[in-house]
């Protein structure tokens, strides 16, 4: 029988999802051994056009300041979300997927630089210059990264993980879900502790399929 599969819902622009880093981290070095872990591109925001509203800018960064109380985790809130900004999630999922293409091995590097960029640096992740001096960062080639980024490809790629997101039932970020076989279990929904996910984790890997 094929190991277990960790399946990991995710959008790079989620504050939640930054949030759950360092459980995700964890879990990814705790049970390297005993599953495979596969990050799927949930879509958040994906294909907005429209710059967001004052009321919009307040109502996000009270989730990120939230997220920084709860978690610990870094975010730079001076002069976050300007005038003007677009929060097209589209984009920073499209350049995951078009790591996972070039390079599967630096999908989970790239997601976490993308992340770091734009909450604790306050980057704009949604344009394409950052994306691929990120990817370089990680040792991607900047012009086989933009190559790929702009193709019809890496564009259906990334529209298929959002159909798989909603397919699995999906409807906030994060999520983990264990398959075994065709066993398909629920593991967490939402940012929660490293202790509470590792418990249902191995809870949940204990029970007969």
């Amino acid at each position: 029988m094929s190991a277990p599969l960790l399946w990991y819902f995710a959008d790079p622009m989620c504050s939640w999802c930054w949030g759950f880093s360092p459980v995700i981290e964890n879990i990814r070095a705790a049970y390297h051994d005993r599953l495979k872990i596969a990050l799927v591109l949930g879509g958040l925001r994906p294909g907005e056009t429209t710059p967001m509203t004052a009321a919009a800018r307040d109502d996000i960064l009270h989730h990120w300041h939230q997220v920084h109380e709860r978690t610990g985790q870094p975010f730079r809130f001076d002069n976050a979300l300007p005038d003007g900004f677009v929060y097209n999630t589209e984009p920073a999922s499209r350049a995951v997927v078009t790591a996972g293409g070039l390079d599967p091995a630096k999908i989970f590097a790239l997601f976490k630089a993308i992340q770091t960029a734009f909450y604790a640096e306050g980057r704009d992740v949604t344009q394409p210059a950052v994306l691929a001096e990120l990817a370089t960062e990680i040792g991607i080639d900047a012009t086989a990264f933009l190559q790929a980024f702009d193709s019809d490809t890496a564009r259906a790629k990334t529209q298929a993980h959002f159909m798989q997101s909603r397919k699995a039932g999906v409807r906030g970020f994060p999520a983990l879900i264990l398959q075994r076989g065709e066993q398909i279990d629920r593991v967490v929904d939402g940012c929660l502790p490293l202790d509470t996910v590792r418990a249902e984790l191995d809870r949940l890997l204990l029970r007969p399929s």
